[in-house]
């Protein structure tokens, strides 16, 4: 075996995976396998729902807290940062502490987040109580697959993946309707206290129901790694964020991102020489994953500032209520959902390099259609615009999340999920601090509460953000022609 294969810390054969001192009967794993995608689309759904809800109820919150509806895009991305941060260790924490341990303490540690932020007194206190929301979520989601990985046969691996993907189709659907009727009929803070409810009976059916798996060949923590990559995109996070408020001086900016960047070059530095790094970068390697995870890393970078620009667009513009900007939402998830049923065909007919270059220029022109939406713009236009939009970015998010593992060997799928998960989250995190700083950098003096000084602003984000994400498709050129054949299940987005 090559240092490569060594370095995923991970058994060799499936029997070496068991769980601990399993005494019930042959039938009780069974009904436990049942069980199982039920409790861990539980944990999905908890988690999708957070993001969706509150994205309805920034305008709502910011007045709250007496802070400008763009200072609460650190409110976003610090929970999707803290996610990309903390998620390269959930495989070690589950393979040393076990799978139930790990998954229960990750709900835990989701709840408690919950309830901080739902007390927070200020911007200030719920951008830490997101973070912390953010460590439990990067452990409740990896180690749920990691679970189900484990627990079925590959035979019926996909059709157990395929449900606990529903969650987060129903989430995003069902959260900006749920967070502008909290915002409007509630108080905010119950945007947070929902999760209480639904933590306890996680953390009940984890314990009575959920496999404790963990792998007896134990690996060492790149402790080093960690500190270094974490620091390094986090401060990289923070300059995006500030970058447009004219809060630093250009110097200071340009000092924080060479500091950013040695601190990233450092932790590649270190991977080279760790036999355990805590993201294997030799998978970058396999032309087809580097293609797929750099291509959703510089998309999702367009795509991911939208959730945060459309309340401001539909609530703080077009003087809509909570409720009708969450009921403008929604038609974003159900054209996603719509689109999976005829996408393996899609796949296949046009393949990996064709579909993903030229649906992330369609993509690209459909986010700088936004720009065209003013206050006399007709709701069914935008509806029907969310609607497409929601379809192009389902299409896009499957092509490449499938291509993503498509000649990744089975032994290294782990690391190549740490890799694609992170980078997922980053892009989400990044997304919406570029989208705050475009439309910061694009609002005029008078502020933000000027509405018209608003659209502009928000309009000239789209146009930048669409034509960034129109110019990314260029990436996608590396492919060939038959990369990814006979692999078009789509994954989860």
């Amino acid at each position: 075996m090559t240092a490569c294969h060594r370095s995923e810390g991970l058994p060799r054969s499936r029997t070496q995976i068991k769980p601990q001192a399993e005494t019930l009967p042959a039938e009780a794993p069974v009904a436990k396998t049942r069980l199982l995608p039920w409790l861990i689309a539980v944990a999905f759904f908890m988690e999708s729902l957070d993001t969706t809800v509150l994205n309805t109820g920034v305008p709502a919150i910011a007045a709250a807290l007496h802070v400008q509806p763009l200072s609460m895009k650190a409110v976003l991305s610090s929970y999707t940062l803290a996610l990309a941060v903390f998620i390269p260790i959930s495989g070690w924490m589950a393979d040393r502490y076990g799978t139930r341990r790990v998954f229960a303490a990750a709900i835990g540690v989701f709840t408690l987040g919950s309830i901080l932020c739902g007390l927070s007194p200020n911007v200030h206190m719920l951008v830490a109580s997101r973070v912390l929301q953010g460590m439990g979520g990067a452990m409740m989601v990896p180690v749920g697959r990691l679970t189900l990985v484990r627990s079925f046969p590959k035979a019926e691996l996909v059709r157990a993946m395929s449900f606990v993907a529903v969650p987060s189709l129903i989430a995003p659907t069902l959260g900006p309707l749920i967070g502008g009727l909290i915002v409007t009929y509630l108080n905010w803070r119950m945007i947070f206290f929902i999760n209480i409810p639904i933590g306890l009976l996680g953390l009940v059916m984890v314990w009575l129901k959920l496999p404790d798996y963990r792998n007896d060949k134990r690996r060492p923590l790149d402790l080093v790694g960690l500190i270094l990559f974490g620091s390094g995109i986090a401060l990289l996070s923070y300059v995006l964020e500030v970058f447009g408020e004219h809060l630093l001086s250009w110097s200071e900016i340009l000092g924080l991102l060479a500091v950013s960047a040695a601190l990233i070059a450092g932790y590649w530095l270190n991977s080279q020489r760790v036999t355990y790094p805590l993201l294997m970068l030799s998978l970058y390697r396999i032309r087809t994953f580097a293609v797929a995870t750099g291509g959703s890393f510089l998309t999702r970078l367009g795509i991911g500032g939208m959730p945060f620009l459309l309340p401001l667009l539909y609530q703080v513009c077009l003087g809509l209520d909570p409720v009708q900007s969450g009921l403008l939402i929604m038609p974003q998830a159900l054209g996603a959902i719509t689109t999976k049923s005829f996408l393996p065909r899609l796949i296949s007919f046009l393949g990996y390099r064709r579909l993903l270059t030229l649906n992330t220029v369609i993509v690209g022109l459909w986010i700088m259609g936004f720009a065209l939406i003013g206050p006399k713009a007709p709701v069914l236009l935008i509806a029907v615009m969310v609607y497409i939009f929601g379809a192009l970015t389902s299409i896009q998010f499957a092509g490449m999340n499938t291509l993503t593992y498509a000649d990744v060997p089975g032994n290294r799928a782990s690391g190549a999920s740490s890799i694609a998960s992170t980078l997922q989250q980053m892009s989400i995190s990044f997304g919406v601090a570029c989208a705050g700083m475009m439309a910061a950098i694009f609002l005029p003096q008078a502020g933000v509460e000027n509405s018209a000084g608003m659209l502009q602003g928000l309009h000239s984000s789209f146009l930048i953000l669409g034509g960034y994400t129109v110019l990314s498709s260029a990436i996608f050129y590396r492919l060939h022609t038959g990369d990814g054949a006979g692999n078009h299940k789509p994954a989860a987005t």
